[in-house]
């Protein structure tokens, strides 16, 4: 991290979310000018000969975009369950754990996605 630092994107907090084969990181990070953004990492194992490897992709969101990305997740989904899915009880999928900490909590009725 420290040579995050050097680079002026100190990370400031980070939530961690595991899905099957692929993990996302919600990474809040600062600029040299104490202004903040969010990255969405998508991070999956791949194998590759005698070892492994890890391949991520990576989304930068900046502040004057957080409500309308939350806006546009949240309608996104919503579509899914009730339009496309609507037979679907989303409930099952909920995870009770209580070691991982929900940054973003989509429920079956039609609330919003919320930032922790």
């Amino acid at each position: 991290m420290e040579e995050n630092k050097e680079k002026g994107r100190d990370e400031i907090y980070s939530e961690r979310v595991r899905a099957g084969k692929r993990t996302y990181f919600f990474d809040v990070k600062s600029t040299r000018s104490n202004d903040y953004y969010l990255t969405i990492t998508e991070s999956k194992r791949r194998f590759k000969d005698d070892g492994f490897y890890y391949e991520k992709h990576k989304i930068f969101l900046y502040k004057e975009d957080f409500h309308k990305f939350v806006e546009a997740l949240n309608e996104t989904v919503n579509h899914v369950k009730t339009e496309l899915l609507p037979e679907v009880d989303f409930s099952q999928f909920e995870n009770n754990d209580s070691d991982e900490a929900e940054t973003l909590n989509v429920t079956d009725d039609d609330s919003d996605l919320k930032w922790d």
